[in-house]
């Protein structure tokens, strides 16, 4: 099968990669669409010791599945992370920090930039008819955003900033659109205001933020994100990181504490709700879509994606 391989930090696309048998109750996959995204970008750069084929953003067919015959032909996005079910954090129902998972494009499982994908069967979320591929591909993104509603529960009398209105920033200002919050987004280029207008959000620019959020969404992964939101969030307010920081990242933790500031790590989020959004057409990711490559066009979509500014790259594969 075709796929795109990351091997010693060597991007490659290989026409012939061995095809992928599914193991016990898991499925085969044929992948119509697949998104490139920031993680994957920075494993090509050395975020993580990862070798295999990347991606985890995706939509497809189940063709294969031999303990649920019943289910081949579904349209399924699959979530990420692979869990045992019998570690204490799977025990204790948290299966994406389990102990000896595997994460799909990640960590210790091929991934879905390629023509075909395996993946547990209990991973695979059917997608309804009224869903287009475009927006289906998005699904794990948005239920990362939507991740932070379930962690943090955020009234319409809130007054909340975002920063950083790229790829992730954007689907997370939508979701929390939807409830009512004072919101606004800190965005640098004009593409990136333009599409928040499209939505009714309101976008400022960095001389405009004020101070006094009651929470703070930190979406961009910098140091300097970091240090801003500790400095215009109010006390006994809330910082929801959601991004990774590569290095070590200084912080004044004295004012954490002074202020009594509540710091949240967000991570990975429910596939269902992201689809029930997507069904109901509350949210619309696709206006994020920039541009769709071949796997064959690998070196090409991700110079594409690393641009400043680009949004959302696909993978078009059937």
């Amino acid at each position: 099968m075709q796929a795109i391989c990351l091997q010693d930090k060597s991007l490659k696309f290989i026409d012939n990669f061995p095809q992928i048998q599914p193991q016990y109750d898991e499925a085969l996959v044929r992948v119509h669409l697949a998104g490139i995204c920031g993680t994957d970008l920075e494993l090509v750069k050395g975020y993580y010791p990862y070798n295999g084929i990347l991606g985890h953003e995706f939509v497809g067919e189940i063709i294969k599945a031999p303990t649920a015959p019943e289910r081949i032909g579904e349209r399924v996005v699959g979530e990420i992370n692979i869990s045992c079910g019998i570690c204490d954090s799977c025990v204790t129902g948290l299966t994406t920090h389990c102990q000896r998972r595997s994460v799909l494009g990640i960590l210790n499982r091929h991934g879905a930039f390629a023509e075909y994908l395996c993946l547990p069967l209990k991973n695979l979320i059917p997608v309804a008819d009224t869903i287009s591929d475009e927006a289906a591909v998005f699904t794990e993104p948005l239920a990362a955003a939507l991740a932070i509603q379930q962690q943090v529960h955020i009234l319409a009398t809130d007054k909340v900033l975002v920063i950083g209105a790229g790829r992730l920033g954007q689907l997370i200002a939508q979701t929390l659109a939807l409830t009512g919050c004072d919101l606004q987004v800190v965005a640098r280029y004009d593409k990136q205001r333009r599409l928040l207008a499209t939505r009714n959000i309101i976008s400022i620019k960095e001389t405009q933020i004020q101070t006094d959020y009651d929470i703070v969404i930190e979406a961009t992964g910098s140091t300097e994100g970091l240090t801003l939101a500790s400095q215009i969030v109010r006390p006994r307010g809330t910082i929801v990181l959601k991004s990774t920081y590569k290095g070590k990242t200084l912080l004044d933790f004295s004012k954490i504490v002074v202020n009594e500031i509540k710091l949240v790590g967000s991570r990975c989020g429910s596939f269902k709700p992201a689809l029930q959004l997507l069904e109901k057409k509350l949210v619309d990711p696709t206006i994020l879509i920039e541009f769709s490559y071949h796997l064959n066009q690998a070196l090409e979509a991700f110079d594409f994606a690393r641009q400043s500014g680009k949004f959302k790259v696909l993978f078009k594969i059937i």
